[in-house]
Formats: structure tokens, C-alpha cells, sequence
């Protein structure tokens, strides 16, 4: 991603997209493609960082277009099933992002799914095109650190923000090369499918978590016929304009502000049970816009820094952490820097994320309108610090190559769709309106509590998710788990360390 800010240890882009407020960009329905090339085999050797996993390359063409121009090499791992004599097939993963290693997340496969998966599954990771060892898209250093906030307070800091990003997209477009312009989850969906032509199977089983699941509805959209069975887990929603993608995203923070006050008021641990929670939080906004909030290195907290931290705490969620760290702010005793430093070259964001969505900011005017709604819809959490920095980080680019259309999935089977109520980043409006725009293909299941990816959250959703990727047996759309109180954590780095921030 562009330089990020971890706020509590909590991946939150500063990065985003662009395009006017309208509330669907509209283009031509996806339409399947069965690229023109032989796909070779892939040379399996034991990974370097976990030699009982398999790791190889698949090489790809970077424009399915053109199948005999230039080329990639796709990183791909496969954990094979422990029980081969009874293996059901091959499951392809993704944890999400954008950015984020299919590769490595399958190092860590056996820890995240439950046993009779890895027993019954060959796992395969993949690196999407763009991403970690998949001819990674890569910007200038010293670009990079001249990033401005993209929270501009003026005209000429928007025009700032505005010229930064378009001097950072051509450094990237430089630097990484064609791959830079066909890195849109359209492409994944094409590569997924070269991965299964590789593995030699007529149908593949896919989870896809938080930025997984739009390249999962991309690939049913594309190749549903290939597909044996689907999990699409915490929902990106593929249709939304400006406007609501920044509404819902920031009514996705109010609501987990809203569940952290609930949870002091009824949690005797909470360093604030028994208080008004609410004031003290709106007292400690007005000190930080007041410029009187530091950390250790004496950087000033701002009160978006604040709402960004709602947003990563809800990830767990980690309410216990927050709230401990949140009481010392309040007690005036200098908090620990919470924001990591230094160079970033590996920035997919860009690549991925702005050629997927089509959110153009036009005008100082246009943000302006914006920011007021997403503060209006968000008072508390200052409107969604992720929905914010993915819009703001794409102000100034092209239209994308892959913007927004409608859900349409046709010739699949039943998918499981699954995504918490109260989830900070893909928020639960989002999986209702795709399953909306799917319902004849989605089965639609809630889970009614706290957090960022669904799959073992209670033995409720452990169950459901289980027993159809083993035998295809599927509840009935509209099922809801049952809320699990949140275990308690030691920190917020603590809370689901595989998926991949922000979405």
C-alpha cells in the first residue's frame, strides 16, 4: 500500500480511489475468458520458509489479451492434504488486502482452518499478480515519503494531494512496469483459473476473506461453472459509487464506536466501566483538536488518529486493548507511538484497489461535501479512517480499468456468503447488498457479533463452513450465528494476524 499508519497496530490505508459521487458506476457485465495459451506445469520444490509446504511459479501473460506478449511468473504454494487417500480436492486462498500473500497465508493454513480441511484439502496460496512474489508493484522511496495527509483542511492542500498522486502512480507505472496496469482483481479471476488448468482439475473449491471475496465473486462471475464449492467471508460490495462506499463505510465505524460503549457498560474489567464513556471520548476529541495529544516521540495525536484506532480496534476486536490505551490518553501520561515508520517500496494498493474502483474526488468541493457526510454519518470515529484513505489515495488517477458493476453470477453453484454484523472494515451493509445482488446464487449467513472475518468465530460458524466445504451441505440463506463475547487480548496485534489490512 502508499505509506500507511498502523493505528494500534492495525493496518489502515492512506491510500484510495476516485470518481464522482454518483451512487453506482455502471460498465459492461464480465463476461467469462478462456485465455488462448497452454498453462504449464508448475515446478514444485519445498518452500524456502516452510519446507512442508510446496512452492513453485506459474508463468502468466500480464494482459490476457495479448497471450503470447509479455509475461509473469504467478508465486503459488500448495499444502497438501493430510489424508491423500480420501482428498476431496484443491482449495484455492486468499486473505484479502489488497496486498495481501495467498502464500503466506497458507504457511499457516493448518493454525486457521479446522483439521478435517487441511485433511481433506490440497491448500494452495497464491501471491496475486502485483503482490509479494508475484512481480510485486514497486514505487520510489523518496516519493513515497513525500505523501501529504490525505485529510487535507484547504484547497491548496487538496491540489497537493491531488499532484502527489499522480506523481506517485507514474513512479509506480516506472518502476513496476506493465504489470502495473492489468494488476485489477479482473485479472486475478483469470489467473485463478490458469492455477486450477495447472493443478489439472475440473472444478476448484476457493476462500477468499475480506478483499478475497471480490475476487471470488469476479471468478464465479467469470468461471462458475469451475467451481465445486465457494466461500466468500466479510464482503467487499463490487457496485457502490462514492458517496455510499464512503457512507457505509463510515456508518460500518459509528456502529463498532457504538458496540465498544456497550462493552464498557457491561464489563467490569473496562477501565471505564460505570462512566459515561461517551463524554469522556468527546472530550478527548476536543483535546485533540485543541493539538494537546502526544505520543512517546512527542507526534501529535490527531483526532482522525483517534477514529482510526475505533476502526482498527474492531478488527478483533480488541476492545479491552483500546479501551487500556484510551484511559491513558486520558490520564495525560504520554501513550506509545502506535504509527510505524520508515521506507515502504512494495505499494500494491494503487495497482489493485484504483483500477478496481472508480471513485473520483473532482473537486476541493466535492471532498468537502464528502468529508462533512462521513463526520455527520460517523461524529464519533470521524467517519471511517480505511473508507476515508482508500478514496483519498486514488484522487487524481485515471478511470479504473475494473470499476463498479452489479453482482452477476450465473452457471455456479450454491456459495456460501458469510460476514459479521459488526465489522469495521468490509461492513455488513456491504455483504447484504451483494448477497442482494446474488441471492439466487449466495446463501447469506450472519454472524451477529464483533470483528473482521468469520470463519471459526463460534462453533456455530465453524460448523457451517465446515460441512459444506466437506459434503456441500448448506443452511438457509438468512441463517445468524449466534454473538460470541470477545475473548480476551493481550494486545491489538493479537487480533486475526492472517488476514490481511485494510479490506
Amino acid at each position: 500500500m502508499q505509506p500507511m499508519m498502523r493505528v494500534l497496530g492495525v493496518a489502515l490505508a492512506s491510500s484510495a480511489l476516485v470518481v464522482g459521487s454518483s451512487s453506482l458506476a455502471v460498465a459492461a457485465p464480465e463476461t467469462q475468458q478462456q485465455p488462448e495459451f497452454k498453462v504449464g506445469a508448475i515446478d514444485w520444490k519445498p518452500c524456502e520458509e516452510v519446507p512442508t509446504v510446496d512452492c513453485g511459479f506459474l508463468e502468466l501473460p500480464i494482459d490476457y489479451a495479448k497471450p503470447n506478449g509479455e509475461k509473469f511468473k504467478l508465486a503459488v504454494s500448495r499444502r497438501k492434504a493430510n489424508d491423500q487417500a480420501n482428498k476431496i480436492g484443491s482449495m484455492v486462498i486468499n486473505p484479502g488486502g489488497p496486498g495481501g500473500s495467498g502464500v503466506d497465508f497458507s504457511f499457516g493454513a493448518d493454525r486457521y482452518f479446522s483439521k478435517e480441511i487441511v485433511d481433506k484439502f490440497d491448500v494452495i496460496g497464491f501471491d496475486p499478480r502485483g503482490v509479494a512474489r508475484s512481480q510485486p508493484i514497486k514505487c520510489s522511496g523518496d516519493v513515497l515519503q513525500r505523501q501529504p495527509s490525505n485529510y487535507p483542511k484547504t484547497k491548496d492542500e487538496f491540489d497537493k494531494l491531488v499532484a502527489f498522486n499522480k506523481e506517485l502512480r507514474e513512479d509506480c507505472r516506472k518502476v513496476s512496469g506493465a504489470i502495473f496496469d492489468h494488476a485489477s482483481t479482473y485479472d486475478v479471476a483469470n489467473d485463478i483459473d490458469s492455477i486450477r488448468r495447472a493443478l489439472g482439475e475440473k472444478k476448484i473449491n476457493y476462500y477468499g476473506v475480506s478483499y478475497g471475496t471480490i475476487m471470488g465473486q469476479h471468478y464465479a462471475a467469470q468461471y462458475g461453472k469451475n467451481i465445486r464449492a465457494m466461500i466468500i467471508d466479510s464482503n467487499m460490495d463490487h457496485s457502490l459509487g462514492t458517496w455510499k462506499f464512503l457512507e457505509t463505510e463510515a456508518r460500518g465505524a459509528q456502529d463498532m464506536f457504538n458496540e465498544w460503549v456497550k462493552w464498557s457498560d457491561r464489563t467490569p474489567s473496562s477501565p471505564f466501566y460505570g462512566k459515561d464513556l461517551r463524554k469522556i471520548w468527546k472530550d478527548l476529541l476536543a483535546k485533540a483538536a485543541r493539538g494537546e495529544l502526544k505520543d512517546q516521540n512527542g507526534r501529535v495525536i490527531t483526532p482522525e488518529n483517534l477514529g482510526g484506532g475505533i476502526v482498527g480496534m474492531g478488527y478483533g476486536p480488541a476492545f479491552k486493548p483500546f479501551a487500556d490505551y484510551i484511559a491513558t490518553l486520558v490520564s495525560g501520561a504520554p501513550a506509545a507511538a502506535k504509527f510505524a515508520e520508515g521506507e515502504t517500496f512494495e505499494n500494491p494498493f494503487a495497482g489493485i484497489f484504483c483500477n478496481d474502483y472508480n471513485l473520483r474526488v473532482s473537486s476541493w468541493g466535492e471532498y468537502q461535501a464528502l468529508n462533512a457526510m462521513e463526520n455527520r454519518v460517523a461524529p464519533d470515529s470521524l467517519g471511517s479512517s480505511i473508507g476515508h484513505g482508500a478514496m483519498m489515495g486514488c484522487v487524481g488517477f485515471p478511470k479504473a480499468t475494473n470499476p463498479q458493476r452489479p453482482l452477476k453470477i450465473k452457471g455456479a453453484p450454491k456459495i456460501l456468503m458469510t460476514n459479521s454484523r459488526y465489522d469495521p472494515a468490509t461492513v455488513y451493509e456491504w455483504a447484504v447488498n451483494a448477497h442482494r445482488q446474488s441471492r439466487d446464487t449466495t446463501v447469506f449467513v450472519t454472524y451477529e457479533g464483533w470483528g473482521h472475518g468469520v470463519y471459526d468465530r463460534s462453533e456455530c460458524t465453524l460448523k457451517i463452513n465446515n460441512e459444506y466445504l466437506v459434503s456441500l451441505k448448506l443452511p438457509r440463506s438468512g441463517t445468524s450465528c449466534a454473538a460470541v463475547e470477545p475473548a480476551p487480548q493481550t494486545s491489538i496485534q493479537s487480533a486475526r494476524p492472517q488476514i490481511a489490512g485494510p479490506f
